[in-house]
């Protein structure tokens, strides 16, 4: 089963908005009930798409920057970049159906 990727305030940029492939991150954080109902669902799609999109996750607690930056104010929100542009933000507990039919607009 493919890791999702851990980033950083330190390391977003390199990861997700240079990175080669489309990519989404999890922006969640561990109190967050909703967040641990997405959290599985964000593994398994990690898994079926390694490779073809980057699935990353970021704890809003420990990186304040980059969510301000985005403007995230409720958790759990899904971002998907493509080359570097926000392409589809995603608030809320969603089912795993809507959320692999944003990321295969993607492909």
């Amino acid at each position: 089963m493919a890791d999702v990727l851990e980033v950083t305030d330190g390391n977003f940029e390199d990861e997700i908005i240079k990175s080669d492939i489309p990519s989404m991150v999890d922006f969640w954080a561990a109190w967050c009930g909703p967040c641990k109902m997405v959290g599985p669902v964000v593994e398994e799609l990690a898994a079926q798409y390694e490779g073809k999109i980057k699935i990353a996750k970021m704890d809003v607690d420990a990186n304040r920057q980059t969510p301000a930056k985005f403007g995230i104010r409720n958790i759990p929100t899904l971002i998907l970049f493509k080359d570097g542009q926000v392409v589809q933000t995603i608030t809320g507990a969603y089912p795993k159906e809507h959320i692999e039919g944003e990321l295969k607009k993607m492909l």
